[in-house]
C-alpha cells in the first residue's frame, strides 16, 4: 500500500471545500465534484463558534473571512413577548483568549467564496461542476465514482460530503430518508436597521423564536424565525403557513412585530435531520458533514462539525499512514463521538429553547445566575479541554418528537 495522493470530495459546499483545502494543504490532489452548474450557496447568515474559527486558522482562511464576517461582541438571550434580557454573554478579549479565536458571524454565500478562494490558490484543487454522481465502487486499490453523464473518476479515497441527502450515504450507507421537524424556519436577511449592536441576539418564547445577527460587514442583519405547527405534514401547502405566522407572534414585542415585515414570506424552510449512526467509513469511502451527521439548527454547529471533519480527516489521510481504510476508520473514530452529542444537544437545546409557562421561568431563573463570562454552558463545544458533553436525560427520547 502506498500514502493517499488523490482524492475525489462529492460535493462543493462549505464541507467539501473545506475538506479539499485540509487535503490539499497537506499535499494530496484533490478533485471536487459538484451536483449544481455552478459552486454556491443558498441562504443567508452562518454563525462560526470558535471551534470552527480556529479550524479556520488552521486551513489559512480567517484573513478570507474577516473581510466580510463580523465579529459580534455579545449574545443575548431576550424573552420574545416583552423583549427583556434574559441572559447576556460577552464574546469580547477574554473570550476569544480563552478559545483561541473569535465567534464569528458571515454570509454562507461569503465563507464559501473565501473556502474556495483558498483552495483554488493551493493549486491541488480541480473544482469540477454539473456532476451527479450516481455510483460508488472501489477496490483494493481505489475509489471510483461514475456519474449520470457517463465520466468516471477515481482517487485513493472518496469522502461524501454532498449534504442532508448524499448519493454517497445511500450507496453505501443509508438510504432512509431524514427526519422533518414541526418547527418551520422563515428567514430575512435585509438592510440593518440603525442602531442595531453588533449581537448574536435570540428572543425565545413558547415554540417560537426569532434569530438576528449582522452579516456582510455589518451592512446585512441576518433574521431566521421559527415556529412549530402542527396543522400539518411539515412541508406540505397546509402547513407553517404565512397567516398561522402572523397569529402565532400577535402578542410577541414590537420589535418582532416589526420583523416579520422583513421576512420572506414566500419561502418555507424545512429543517431536517438524523439520529447518529456508526458507519460513514467504508473501506476508501467515507462521509463528511451533512451525510454523515446532519443536525439541527439550534447550536449553530452544523458547518463548525463539518470543518472540524475537514481536518480530522486530513489528519488521518496525510499522516504518511499507506492504508487508507485504516485512516478513515480512525477519522469516524475520533469524530463519531463528538459529532453525535452535538447532534443530540442539539435537539435538546431546542428543546430548552422553546419552553413555555413553568419550564421558561426555571430556565431563566437558571440563567439569570450566570455572569456575563461565564462559559461553562459552552466550554464542552467550544474548548479544547476535553470536557464532556452535557447528557440528555436517558428518560427522553429526543428522537421521538419531530
Amino acid at each position: 500500500m502506498t500514502a493517499p495522493d488523490t482524492i475525489v470530495v462529492v460535493g462543493g459546499g462549505i464541507g467539501g471545500v473545506s475538506a479539499a483545502v485540509a487535503l490539499a494543504k497537506r499535499g494530496m490532489e484533490v478533485t471536487v465534484l459538484e451536483r449544481a452548474p455552478e459552486i454556491k450557496e443558498i441562504g443567508a447568515g452562518l454563525q462560526l463558534g470558535p471551534n470552527a474559527g480556529r479550524v479556520l486558522q488552521d486551513l489559512g482562511v480567517m484573513d478570507a473571512v474577516l473581510r466580510t464576517a463580523v465579529l459580534p461582541h455579545r449574545f443575548v438571550l431576550r424573552d420574545i413577548y416583552t423583549g427583556n434580557e434574559i441572559y447576556q454573554a460577552t464574546m469580547g478579549k477574554e473570550f476569544v483568549q480563552r478559545y483561541g479565536a473569535p465567534y464569528t458571524v458571515i454570509h454562507r454565500a461569503d465563507l464559501l467564496d473565501a473556502l474556495l478562494e483558498v483552495a483554488l490558490a493551493t493549486g491541488n484543487v480541480e473544482v469540477v461542476t454539473g456532476k451527479e454522481v450516481v455510483a460508488v465502487e472501489q477496490t483494493d486499490t481505489a475509489a471510483r465514482v461514475q456519474c449520470a453523464d457517463g465520466s468516471t473518476y477515481r482517487g485513493d479515497a472518496v469522502i461524501g460530503a454532498d449534504g442532508l441527502r448524499s448519493a454517497v450515504r445511500r450507496l453505501t450507507l443509508d438510504g432512509s430518508e431524514p427526519i422533518r421537524s414541526e418547527y418551520v424556519i422563515y428567514r430575512g436577511p435585509g438592510p440593518r436597521p440603525e442602531g442595531t449592536e453588533d449581537a448574536v441576539m435570540l428572543f425565545a418564547g413558547d415554540e417560537i423564536h426569532l434569530m438576528q445577527y449582522p452579516v456582510q460587514g455589518g451592512e446585512l442583519l441576518n433574521r431566521v424565525l421559527s415556529f412549530r405547527s402542527r396543522t400539518a405534514a411539515p412541508g406540505s401547502e397546509e402547513w407553517a403557513t404565512r397567516e398561522e405566522l402572523f397569529e402565532r407572534f400577535a402578542n410577541t414585542c414590537d420589535h418582532i412585530k416589526e420583523s416579520l415585515h422583513t421576512l420572506d414570506l414566500e419561502t418555507r424552510w424545512v429543517q431536517f435531520d438524523r439520529k447518529p449512526m456508526a458507519g460513514w467509513s467504508d473501506g476508501r469511502i467515507t462521509l463528511l458533514g451533512d451525510a454523515a451527521h446532519p443536525m439541527r439548527q439550534y447550536l449553530a454547529q452544523g458547518a463548525g462539525q463539518a470543518m472540524e471533519d475537514a481536518v480530522v480527516l486530513a489528519d488521518a489521510l496525510g499522516s504518511g499512514a499507506a492504508d487508507v481504510p485504516a485512516a478513515l476508520a480512525k477519522y469516524e473514530e475520533i469524530r463519531y463521538p463528538r459529532t453525535s452529542a452535538v447532534q443530540e444537544n442539539t435537539r435538546f437545546f431546542g428543546e430548552m429553547v422553546h419552553l413555555g409557562g413553568a419550564g421558561a421561568i426555571l430556565r431563566d431563573a437558571y440563567l439569570g445566575t450566570l455572569a456575563n463570562n461565564d462559559y461553562s454552558l459552552a466550554q464542552w463545544l467550544y474548548g479544547t479541554d476535553g470536557v464532556a458533553p452535557p447528557r440528555v436525560p436517558g428518560h427522553m427520547d429526543i428522537y421521538s418528537k419531530s
